[in-house]
């Protein structure tokens, strides 16, 4: 029986702030619990917005917290082939389809549908089908999309207890690559945890939605089991608003350059932890 692999995975976009620190502990100390590994991702897909800046700096941040891989970090920029290939998986079983829409496009048939269906307000568009039956050429400046089946996808998160997701209903296809060429999170990650071996997922609980979609995609993909899930919580700016890499006062670096200690940056961290995450 081989070891319990899991993954740290920030995205290059901005600093590390407290809210990561969280995740980090947690992913850390769950995974050294069941005697496991954790592999460092940086999730530099979006070519746009990630700088090398931001990553270096995130680097030394997680050296200096004591947060050391067992492995060299792995860059989703440098896995184009790989996506490549799993994409062609998809286009043998037809599930592949070009797609013109914008996302103004898309909220505008999304409202029409929700609101001729009497859905009540939502927390995502869903992608209302329009470029299935078109049969449009795959080129440049064109998005790809996946189909998915009306299936209904069950699992068992470590926090939140059995989960009941049906993603053709939340979110409809999957963007799998953008108009700009940039691979999707909902596809890279899919990707990585599958090829990776990942089999303990350990995240915030913003991207709870997201599980069922992913479990279905690396099913298509070939993974006969999903790995287990963990969303925690997050840790909050205000009542209903989260910690974002522009919040400097929580920054890793600004904590540093005002003074603080390693220790007491993780002590933060830990406190700003769920009681029931403890």
């Amino acid at each position: 029986m081989r070891d319990i692999i899991s993954r740290f995975a920030p995205a290059p976009t901005g600093f590390l702030h407290l809210g990561h620190v969280v995740n980090a502990v947690l992913v850390w100390r769950e995974t050294r619990a069941r005697r496991g590994r954790v592999l460092l991702r940086i999730e530099d897909h979006d070519r746009q917005r990630s700088r090398r800046a931001f990553e270096d700096a995130i680097l030394d941040d997680l050296a200096w917290l004591g947060f050391v891989a067992d492995e060299p970090p792995v860059r989703q920029s440098e896995r184009g082939a790989i996506y490549e290939e799993a994409l062609d998986r998809l286009r043998r079983q037809g599930l592949v389809y070009a797609c013109t829409c914008t996302r103004t496009e898309i909220a505008q048939a999304d409202e029409r549908d929700r609101g001729r269906e009497g859905f009540g307000v939502v927390a995502e568009l869903r992608y209302p089908g329009t470029c299935a039956g078109r049969g449009l050429a795959e080129a440049p400046g064109i998005g790809l999309r996946v189909r998915l089946a009306p299936s209904v996808e069950r699992f068992v998160d470590l926090r939140h207890g059995p989960q009941e997701q049906r993603p053709s209903e939340q979110c409809g296809d999957l963007l799998v690559r953008d108009r700009d060429g940039n691979w999707t999170y909902q596809f890279a990650v899919t990707v990585d945890d599958w090829l990776q071996e990942i089999d303990l997922v350990i995240r915030g609980e913003d991207l709870l939605e997201s599980t069922g979609r992913q479990i279905q995609l690396a099913r298509l993909l070939g993974r006969p089991s999903p790995p287990r899930f963990l969303h925690h919580a997050l840790v909050m700016k205000s009542p209903t608003q989260k910690l974002s890499k522009s919040d400097g006062d929580t920054g890793v670096a600004d904590l540093r350059a005002a003074g603080w200690t390693r220790a007491e940056v993780l002590d933060a961290a830990r406190t700003a932890i769920a009681p029931d995450e403890l």
